[in-house]
C-alpha cells in the first residue's frame, strides 16, 4: 500500500508554519495515544503513522527533502530520524543523508541531528517512553528506566584495540573518511565504509572482548528528571545516554517519550486544569458550600451561587499547571452539572409535588422554561391562522 502525503496526515497546508503543524500534531496525538484507544489496532497504526509524519516535517531539513523527493527521500538505509523501520536505534548512513548531500553539497562531516549515523563513528541515538500519573506531570517527578544499549568496551577501554593500546592505521577502503560513496542513478549515495565500519581506522590487534567495534551490549539503569508541567507527548533528550560510539567516538543521545495517563477526576487542557462537580437540584437552587479537590492534594472551597445552572463554571486562578520556562501557572476550573433526583422517598415526591403546583402557577423561578413555552405557543397559535 502507498505511503499517505505527510502533510494529509497532518491535516496541513504544505506551507505551513512549524507552530501550525505542532499545532495539528499534539491535536491528533491526543484523539490517537493507544492509552485513549486500548485495543484499538486502527487508531494504534494511525498513531504511529502519525508519529512518523511529525518527525519527518518538524525537521526543516528532513522537510526540505520531503519537499523535493516525497517518500523517496526515506527509503534508503531505515526510516525518518536515522531510525530503521522495524525498531528504534538502527545504524548505517545512506537515506536522508545521501540526499542532503546530494541536495547542499554534503560536507557535515558525520555529524547527525536527531538520527543515529555513525560516518564518524557515533553512536546511534535511542528511544524509549515512559508513562507517568498526571499527579506526576504536576508536580515534576523522577523515573528510574532500564535500557539495553552498546557501552564502552572496559577491556580495552573503548580503544577496539587489544589491552587498550591502539595501533590503529588509516582504513584502505574509505582513506580514513569512515565512508563510502557510489553513484546509483539520479542519486548519489553514501554509506558507513564496511572495513572499518566508519571509524576510518583499522586496528591490527583487535581486543577479544568487544572484536575491535570498542563496545558491548548492556542493560543500563538511568534516572531521567521529569520537569513540573509535562505535557502528554512531551520528549525528552538525554545527551550522550544513547548508544556508545564506536573506538572512542562521541555516544549518541536518549529521547524519552512522556505519555500521561487518564485521570478519574481531573482533565488538562494546556496549562488549565478541569474537575466537573455533580450538584443535587437543592444545591443549584438554594446555593451552597462544597469542598471539590485539587491537583496539588488540597481542598478548595468553591461558594455555590443561588440559580446555579448545569454548565456554569468557576474559575480558581494559579491552581493549575506550571508553565514550561515561565513562572507562569494555569487555573482551574469547576464545572457544574445539576443533577435531577431519582428513587425518590414518599416524603420527597410529595414535597416535590408541591414545589411542582406551586411552580405551575407561574412566577419568574424558571425563566428559561417559561420563555421556551411561550414561544411554542405562539408559534402553535401562528399555525392555527393558516
Amino acid at each position: 500500500m502507498a505511503k499517505r502525503d505527510f502533510y494529509q496526515i497532518l491535516g496541513t497546508a504544505r506551507d505551513a508554519s512549524d507552530e501550525e503543524m505542532k499545532k495539528a500534531y499534539r491535536s491528533q496525538a491526543m484523539k490517537l495515544h493507544p492509552d485513549r484507544n486500548p485495543g484499538d489496532a486502527k487508531a494504534e497504526a494511525a498513531f504511529k503513522e502519525l508519529n512518523e509524519a511529525y518527525d519527518v516535517l518538524k525537521d526543516p531539513e528532513k522537510r526540505a527533502a520531503y519537499d523535493r523527493y516525497g517518500h523517496a527521500a526515506f527509503e534508503q538505509g531505515g526510516g525518518p530520524g536515522g531510525f530503521s523501520q522495524g525498531g528504534f536505534g538502527g545504524g548505517g548512513a545512506g537515506g536522508f543523508e545521501d540526499i542532503f548531500d546530494a541536495m547542499f553539497g554534503g560536507g557535515r562531516g558525520g555529524q547527525r541531528g536527531g538520527g543515529g549515523g555513525r560516518a564518524s563513528g557515533r553512536g546511534n541515538d535511542l528511544r524509549t517512553a515512559i508513562e507517568i500519573t498526571l499527579e506526576d506531570a504536576f508536580a515534576g517527578t523522577r523515573k528510574t528506566i532500564r535500557v539495553a544499549t552498546s557501552v564502552a568496551c572496559e577491556a580495552c577501554t573503548g580503544s577496539g584495540a587489544e589491552g587498550g593500546n591502539a595501533n590503529a592505521q588509516t582504513c584502505g577502503t574509505c582513506q580514513g573518511q569512515g565512508k563510502v560513496r557510489a553513484q546509483q542513478g539520479f542519486f548519489l549515495i553514501e554509506r558507513t565504509c564496511p572495513t572499518c565500519n566508519g571509524s576510518g581506522r583499522t586496528i591490527k590487534n583487535p581486543c577479544k572482548v568487544c572484536q575491535g567495534g570498542g563496545r558491548v551490549q548492556r542493560e543500563r539503569t538511568l534516572n531521567v528528571q521529569v520537569p513540573a508541567g509535562v505535557e502528554d507527548g512531551t520528549r525528552i533528550r538525554l545527551t550522550g545516554e544513547g548508544e556508545a560510539g564506536l573506538r572512542g567516538a562521541p555516544s549518541g543521545d536518549l529521547y524519552v517519550d512522556v505519555s500521561v495517563k487518564q485521570h478519574p477526576l481531573f482533565q488538562r487542557d494546556g496549562a488549565n486544569i478541569y474537575v466537573r462537580v455533580p450538584l443535587r437540584m437543592t444545591q443549584a437552587a438554594l446555593g451552597a458550600a462544597v469542598d471539590v479537590p485539587s491537583i496539588d492534594g488540597a481542598k478548595q472551597r468553591v461558594t455555590i451561587p443561588a440559580g446555579t445552572q448545569t454548565g456554569d463554571q468557576f474559575r480558581l486562578r494559579g491552581k493549575g499547571f506550571a508553565m514550561l520556562r515561565s513562572a507562569a501557572r494555569g487555573d482551574m476550573y469547576v464545572q457544574v452539572s445539576v443533577e435531577t433526583p431519582q428513587n425518590l422517598s414518599a416524603k420527597q415526591r410529595e414535597l416535590l409535588e408541591q414545589f411542582e403546583g406551586e411552580a405551575s402557577k407561574g412566577g419568574k423561578s424558571s425563566p428559561e422554561h417559561e420563555g421556551f413555552f411561550a414561544k411554542v405557543k405562539d408559534f402553535f397559535d401562528g399555525l392555527g391562522g393558516r
